[in-house]
């Protein structure tokens, strides 16, 4: 059972799950996801083909390749990755998510292997992939060390992790959990704690240990003006994402 996982955090599954009927709704719950994810699958799609040497501009650029999205929630990366042809796994430790991924997944006529388990219990199967993304998930896991140990030991040799969380700083204080929480309403109130923020440099030495190697990191900037996020490469200061190999 996936509740039994040293990385699995019975609030946190517990808070999603309240929240999973509003997992498609762009103006509930998840709406700064859906405001997050086209620049989110953009770096993701890039990252892949550039690591695979694949065009991005083919509408199934990721075709053949076995992707596996970790804590998917209810699938607002895993369909539009299947949409570009990978063969796409969504797993999640909430069965109230992973519902509302398969019902959705059914309506867009889509075809996700998604399962109810945690990232040490598909670890332990003969699963393998070959690139793993694990996407505002770790910031949310009880046992970071645990969780990355395990999502590296599903890629492939040669394989690539592609990873999005918060920075502890001063400013992801203020900007990801005062002004996103309190005061613009983006997410609910209490749904990230400040403390389990990873910095750049703390999950780039996890990964290291792990025989990972660090190819890319990229932050996701709001910008007021264009009232949208953008990347920018010399700004990790509050959300940010990362590319690593496998050997």
């Amino acid at each position: 059972m996936p509740h039994a996982a040293p990385s699995v955090a019975e609030d946190e599954v517990a808070r999603f799950s309240a929240q999973a009927t509003d997992w498609w709704n762009p103006e509930g719950s998840f709406r700064a996801l859906h405001r997050l994810n086209p620049l989110r699958l953009a770096y993701v799609r890039d990252n892949i083909c550039e690591h695979f040497n694949r065009d991005p501009e083919k509408r199934q650029a990721l075709r053949g390749l076995r992707v596996v999205d970790v804590g998917c929630g209810g699938g607002l990366l895993a369909e539009p990755l299947a949409r570009l042809g990978a063969d796409v796994t969504g797993v999640d430790a909430s069965e109230e998510g992973i519902a509302a991924a398969r019902a959705h997944a059914k309506l867009s006529g889509l075809k996700v292997d998604y399962r109810v388990d945690s990232v040490e219990a598909l670890a332990a199967s003969s699963a393998r992939y070959d690139v793993v993304t694990a996407l505002e998930i770790i910031e949310h896991v009880a046992d970071l060390k645990s969780f990355l140990a395990a999502a590296t030991k599903l890629l492939n040799p040669g394989g690539l992790m592609l990873l999005s969380t918060l920075n502890r700083t001063p400013r992801s204080f203020a900007l990801g959990i005062v002004a996103a929480e309190y005061i613009l309403g983006w997410v609910p109130c209490g749904t990230h704690e400040w403390q389990k923020f990873v910095r750049p440099s703390e999950l780039t030495r996890h990964l290291e240990g792990q025989g990972m190697t660090v190819t890319d990191l990229t932050g996701m900037v709001f910008n007021p003006l264009a009232g949208a996020f953008e990347l920018r490469k010399g700004d990790l200061r509050v959300n940010y994402l990362l590319a690593a190999r496998k050997a």
